[in-house]
């Protein structure tokens, strides 16, 4: 969301709710696929939403998402060295985080939740600096650029890191489903 700054006859917490509120879901999105957990995830976007609003004056106008998902990523490095957590060392709790969905055909749609179990599982199973980049990429659909803007990294990077999250994704479902086949 590109905005013009600032905007007359607003106050400092209308122009934050106006351009950093939109980006909530985009936000908790980002901070649930790199905690991996639902409550640190909420705590994580709570600490980076009062962050943004403390360094409001700091938001120099342009794109509001990248700029709020930069406080979302800088945040979860800060509580992750807070909390001395190692990121790979949260287990997967299938039940909690298989996708409920309704289809017309059953057995189609208990293919679709096993493909969707494996895809998440693969997911969480990269390294934190591949994930963040498929995760802004692939689910918040942010271009390279975003991408580079957020993590601080250079295009080519990106573009690496990303290349290489998808081959990881892809071969990682590809010897689960060979494994459940058997």
């Amino acid at each position: 969301m590109l905005v013009s700054w600032p905007k007359p006859a607003q106050s400092r917490l209308e122009m934050f709710e106006e351009i950093v509120l939109p980006h909530l879901n985009a936000a908790y999105n980002l901070a649930w696929w790199l905690t991996r957990n639902e409550q640190d995830a909420q705590d994580v976007v709570q600490e980076a939403y009062l962050r943004a609003l403390r360094f409001f004056d700091s938001y120099k106008g342009g794109d509001a998402k990248a700029w709020v998902l930069t406080v979302v990523r800088n945040t979860c490095r800060t509580w992750w060295q807070r909390e001395n957590r190692n990121a790979g060392a949260v287990p997967f709790d299938e039940a909690a985080h298989s996708v409920d969905t309704y289809a017309p055909n059953q057995e189609k749609s208990m293919a679709d939740g096993e493909k969707m179990v494996v895809l998440r599982g693969c997911i969480e199973m990269l390294p934190v600096d591949f994930r963040e980049v498929l995760i802004m990429r692939e689910l918040e659909e942010m271009s390279y650029r975003e991408i580079s803007d957020v993590t601080g990294l250079a295009l080519g990077t990106v573009m690496s890191r990303l290349s290489r999250a998808r081959k990881r994704l892809e071969e990682c479902a590809a010897k689960r489903t060979m494994e459940a086949a058997r």
